[in-house]
């Protein structure tokens, strides 16, 4: 039967095998078509309407004018705001991004080796702040730039400050503060994700890794547990990277926009200036398209360093 089914496939093209997938599996396309559908709306043509303007001058109230690669070149040689944003994004995202994926696999990891109803207790008080309206509002009650902040007040009190500290005005701590705070808001999805990994190894991995020879938990952890979660590691990754470089809103509510001297202005920032208050979509579009690009890099170089992970 088998057979059959190989010389049968043989003679068709690629083409009509799909058809008769399809065919076959009606039911389940059909089931898919409305998910399917509006993400075909509302993610895809968005993103391919934003490459199409990012070839244009638009400012929603004249027609489209095409002005080719005049954006980019603006971007790069006339924009040095923008030059600044890049690097701002880049060092954000290269210490929230694998912190918060480390940090999410690593707590996910101590919480799953607990009993089950310490478990669902711990998992809750570590989620709760990605989730909380007040976050924001602590951290400025404690960093408060006078001397009624409690950093400041218990500093002062201490002996340790001479004066308050302006620490969300000031260039030296607004970097640290936000990548503080990114942090701690950072178990999320992700971290559920993990989670959820975690607790559906097969056991029986392990006792057969005790046998080959695997003497520790990080060897576990390492050789067994990751590469089983390759389906939720990937999708963490992803998660990770889409934070680190949309890192925009935790500045925005910590310092304002802009912070001072575009210490901590990132892309994300540039692409709400263009798009949403001065209304030059082409640029916007422009400025958008590279940070979609950037982050497709990054996807890509991460999945291929998952794939080696237990190899």
């Amino acid at each position: 039967m088998a057979k059959e089914k190989a010389i049968i496939r043989s003679d068709m093209t690629r083409f009509q095998w799909t058809i008769m997938e399809m065919k076959k599996h009606k039911v389940a396309y059909v089931m898919v078509a409305p998910y399917f559908i509006l993400f075909t709306l509302f993610t895809v043509v968005p993103v391919l309407l934003s490459l199409v303007l990012s070839f244009t001058s638009f400012d929603l109230l004249n027609w489209p004018k095409f002005i080719f690669l005049d954006n980019y070149i603006r971007l790069f040689l006339d924009d040095d705001v923008f030059i600044t944003a890049i690097k701002n994004t880049l060092k954000f995202a290269v210490v929230t991004g694998p912190g918060s994926y480390l940090l999410s696999m690593l707590f996910a990891w101590f919480i799953n080796e607990l009993r089950p109803k310490v478990r669902s207790i711990m998992t809750l008080l570590f989620y709760a702040p990605s989730i909380s309206g007040n976050v924001y509002l602590i951290w400025t009650l404690f960093f408060s730039s006078d001397e009624y902040g409690i950093v400041n007040a218990w500093g002062m009190k201490l002996g340790l400050l001479s004066e308050p500290v302006l620490w969300f005005q000031d260039k030296k701590y607004i970097f640290v503060l936000c990548c503080c705070v990114a942090l701690w808001t950072s178990l999320g999805t992700s971290f559920l994700t993990f989670i959820a990994g975690f607790q559906c190894v097969d056991f029986s991995l392990y006792e057969a890794g005790a046998v080959d020879g695997v003497k520790n938990r990080w060897q576990e952890l390492y050789y067994i547990t990751m590469p089983y979660m390759r389906p939720q590691m990937m999708l963490g990754a992803i998660l990770a990277i889409t934070g680190a470089f949309g890192f925009g809103g935790v500045i925005t509510n910590l310092v304002g926009f802009p912070s001072p001297d575009y210490c901590a202005h990132t892309i994300m920032h540039h692409l709400d200036d263009y798009g949403g208050q001065r209304f030059e979509m082409g640029y916007a579009s422009a400025i958008a398209t590279l940070l979609f690009l950037m982050m497709i890099g990054c996807n890509l170089l991460i999945n291929r360093i998952l794939r080696k992970i237990g190899t």
